[in-house]
């Protein structure tokens, strides 16, 4: 009986470890680390079970122990948290990486992101802001300091206008007007009077956007421009 007993104890003991988070601490100030370790755990679902300065001592220690959370510093002492990034998650998919920075900088922003990072947080947000991306990485979320979510729109937006813009790039002003027209539903005629042009030239420029375009007929000329939303560029 006394037997059975220690047994569950055990088996609770196991399953209560192998339910908290293990969690690699990277920063290349001990002091914060400190502060962030005893964050960390005043919660009983975590766990900090190592710590790390450097780019290539992160990566190494994130290899040996095989982190659920890796809370990095996007700045760190011979190299960059981003660099790291890419390594660990190149080597163990299933950690996630939640970097670290004093400063709302975009171009880190998005270079983390494109690393794999599963967040990205300031450190002057509070501790319940931290613990709450932990969770929110672990549940396999992505977690974005709120300050920081209207760049990633105003960037998707100008990554979206520039590839717009790009499917014009071989037409002239010219040939855009004509296209605009023909997404109009206009004739050659009709396209010829409004931009007094002759029938022939309009043909020919109506050949020249087809080639360019790399479409077949007028109404996919005009599909075209609409999906592509040509409007926006002319003028």
């Amino acid at each position: 009986m006394l037997e059975l007993i220690l047994l569950n104890q055990v088996e609770k003991a196991i399953l209560i470890d192998m339910s908290r988070l293990r969690i690699l601490l990277v920063d290349d100030h001990e002091v914060v680390r400190l502060g962030l370790k005893s964050l960390i755990e005043r919660n009983p679902g975590f766990e900090v079970i190592a710590e790390a300065s450097a780019q290539q001592e992160a990566v190494n220690k994130a290899l040996a122990h095989k982190p659920d959370i890796v809370l990095m510093d996007i700045r760190l002492a011979g190299g960059s948290g981003i660099e790291a990034c890419e390594q660990i998650m190149a080597n163990l998919p299933n950690t996630k990486v939640i970097m670290l920075t004093s400063y709302a900088e975009d171009d880190m922003l998005f270079a983390a992101i494109r690393a794999g990072a599963s967040g990205y947080v300031l450190k002057q947000v509070g501790s319940n802001d931290v613990v709450r991306a932990i969770e929110a990485a672990a549940r396999g979320e992505a977690t974005l300091d709120p300050s920081l979510t209207q760049r990633i729109f105003n960037e998707m937006r100008r990554s979206i206008q520039q590839e717009e813009s790009a499917a014009f790039s071989d037409l002239t002003s010219q040939e855009m007007q004509v296209l605009s027209l023909i997404a109009e539903g206009r004739t050659n005629r009709e396209i010829a009077e409004a931009l007094y042009l002759s029938e022939g030239t309009v043909r020919n420029y109506v050949s020249g956007i087809l080639s360019k375009l790399e479409v077949s007929n007028r109404a996919e000329a005009a599909a075209y421009a609409i999906q592509h939303h040509l409007k926006d560029y002319l003028n």
